[in-house]
């Protein structure tokens, strides 16, 4: 330890901070600016908001508690943390919505003047929670946040209810101070989110400093903490969350490919960023269209790709089901489309702000007849970029239909994004079909991928047609011929297959056999390996495989499972991947761990299911 100011200095491997209040008080704009110093330290870090299922929850009640969870660290970090060092509450409701996620000796940063009995009754409390044994062994921190947050700003002539929409940055400054961290990048931020209004961005920086100063005269943060930056390899980074990583994948593969990106789309919880982030992007040739409905989006991205474009439509569980017919034409047509689904808590309106893995059953094969198309996952924030673009690569080069699965803790979690250059990416070369080409026929395929050609309209020469109806299986003209079905339906499954002949094969991260092979799949990648990594340290009969390839699976699949005696399939639902395993692969000892809960996993659950496989 050092001393700093009197105060001692601790130095931390890696932190957890949770940021929870009403969902007016501003916890994921205060989370989102501590993600960003912590990038600006260079620590890696991971979060999870936690948002209201309730659009307009009562105010101050556990319904509308807002959440925002930080893990940073010196290390790499993988998951956004099981449990809080720290947890600022800025009323009753959002200590009692968290106090459960603590760890033992917590700090608990507070706002005493949101403490009244008013507030305890609509919390749920029958009295004073700061009174209670439960927060016994927890280092509080008492601030009276609103109070000061009024002084700091009191010669502005603000009315009080818009000074009161600074406390966040009081809190802020408080947990800027206990982590040794400067002002200047924050005060920066706010120049730039709030230029058109001086007195508002003056009225943050002054909360701000007023938080980080009260911090330094309170004996009970001591010590501080010091997190050192983590060692990342040289390059240009940003902090992005999965959304805004998936919408620049689509940019990069319109850039490679040379075809302009049409998104056809309609606002869905978790997924409007991704159309909201595209709108800024005219300059580079994108084309978004924010559709009546969820049919409308899709069916103008069909048509949008038979026009030559990388077409994409974005959208949740719900909007998937409403789309599956047009993913049927988009099949029948064999045009490459990507349709990107951010799974949410289900069934009908569900849970639509919290994350699930229970699409996936619908994405394999929520269509009428036999109508096959791929299906990847995205396996982290960051990965969003790269699962767009491969999407992209897949869809156009072998003239399928793909299925993106992210889901709402990737599209709105954030981490430290290496931009890559683009020129450094794998190419794509769609099989677009040239113009008076003699031996042309909508239908007829290469031997290689069973593709047929992109004939682009007003191509000379390429004049064919498309539609709903089954095709001839070389001149593309309706049929209703028995053996011609059979022969395409055929032909459009083992043009699914044999993508798997370009996939990279399934690796295992640990043992290559042995006892116990840990399964998972999409965005339970990072809670996954970090609780992985944690039993091989034990040195754990374990191995761990991942998979982004869903629909079809990695060719060398069936061989990793034959070296383990137990397999163990993790997902958040009820036993669909391992459902869609048995389907393709035997196997004696299957086992299942689900958790449906519009949470992740902890690395402590995963752990205590781990060990009770390896002791049996």
């Amino acid at each position: 330890m050092s001393t700093k100011k009197n105060k001692l200095v601790e130095k931390r491997e890696d932190v957890v901070i949770r940021f929870a209040g009403d969902s007016g008080d501003g916890m994921q704009l205060t989370g989102s600016l501590f993600s960003d110093s912590t990038a600006f330290a260079g620590n890696d870090f991971a979060t999870f908001p936690d948002y209201p299922a309730e659009i307009r929850a009562p105010q101050g009640t556990v319904a509308g508690v807002s959440g925002f969870q930080v893990h940073f660290g010196h290390t790499n970090i993988h998951t956004s943390g099981d449990l809080a060092d720290v947890l600022v509450a800025m009323n009753p409701a959002s200590l009692k919505a968290n106090l459960r996620w603590l760890k033992d000796n917590a700090t608990i940063i507070l706002d005493t003047n949101a403490f009244v009995e008013k507030a305890f009754e609509k919390a749920g409390y029958d009295d004073n929670p700061l009174e209670k044994e439960e927060l016994q062994g927890y280092n509080i921190i008492k601030a009276p946040i609103s109070e000061m947050t009024k002084k700091a700003v009191q010669d502005l002539d603000l009315e009080v209810k818009t000074a009161l929409k600074s406390k966040n940055m009081f809190a802020l400054g408080v947990v800027l101070y206990l982590f040794n961290r400067k002002l200047d990048k924050v005060f920066h931020a706010f120049e730039e989110k709030f230029r058109s209004n001086p007195v508002v961005v003056e009225a943050n920086k002054r909360v701000l400093q007023a938080g980080f100063n009260f911090a330094e005269t309170v004996e009970a943060i001591n010590p501080t903490f010091n997190v050192e930056p983590a060692e990342l390899a040289k390059g240009l980074y940003r902090n992005i969350t999965g959304n805004t990583a998936t919408a620049w994948g689509f940019i990069a593969a319109s850039e490679n490919s040379g075809r302009q990106l049409f998104l056809g789309s309609y606002p869905i919880t978790p997924a409007s960023e991704i159309l909201q982030e595209l709108t800024k992007h005219k300059e580079l040739g994108v084309k978004a269209l924010q559709a009546e409905d969820e049919i409308a989006g899709i069916c103008s991205a069909i048509g949008a790709s038979y026009t030559g474009s990388l077409a994409i439509t974005t959208t949740s569980g719900p909007g998937l089901s409403l789309k599956s017919e047009a993913i049927g034409l988009a099949v029948m047509t064999e045009l490459p489309i990507v349709i990107v689904d951010v799974q949410r808590g289900g069934p009908s309106t569900g849970l639509p702000t919290k994350s699930e893995q229970s699409d996936l059953m619908q994405a394999l094969f929520g269509r009428n007849g036999d109508c096959p198309a791929i299906v990847i996952a995205a396996k982290s924030p960051t990965d969003c970029f790269y699962a767009a673009y491969k999407a992209s690569k897949i869809s156009m080069e072998h003239m399928t239909s793909v299925i993106l699965l992210t889901d709402g803790s990737l599209a709105n979690g954030s981490e430290i994004f290496k931009i890559p250059s683009v020129s450094d990416m794998e190419k794509i070369e769609p099989p677009l079909a040239k113009a008076n080409d003699k031996k042309f026929k909508p239908y007829r395929r290469d031997e290689e991928k069973l593709r047929r050609q992109w004939a682009i309209p007003g191509t000379e020469g390429l004049r064919h047609r498309v539609g709903g109806l089954e095709k001839d299986s070389v001149n593309g003209n309706v049929s209703h011929d028995p053996v011609n079905h059979q022969l395409m339906t055929d032909l459009r499954a083992r043009k699914v297959e044999k993508v798997a002949d370009y996939l990279p094969e399934q690796e295992v991260i640990g043992n290559e056999s042995g006892e116990l092979l840990v399964v998972s799949w999409g965005g339970t990648y990072g809670v996954m390996l970090t609780a992985v990594e944690e039993m091989l340290k034990e040195e754990k009969n374990i191995g761990f495989a991942h998979f982004s390839h869903i629909n079809p699976l990695p060719r060398n699949t069936e061989d990793i499972f034959k070296r383990f005696d137990k397999i163990l399939v993790c997902e958040l639902n009820n036993g669909q991947f391992i459902n869609w395993l048995k389907m393709n692969f035997s196997h004696n000892n299957y086992f299942g761990f689900n958790k449906v809960q519009g949470l992740p996993f902890m690395v402590s659950e995963l752990k205590r299911r781990f060990n009770e496989l390896l002791s049996k």
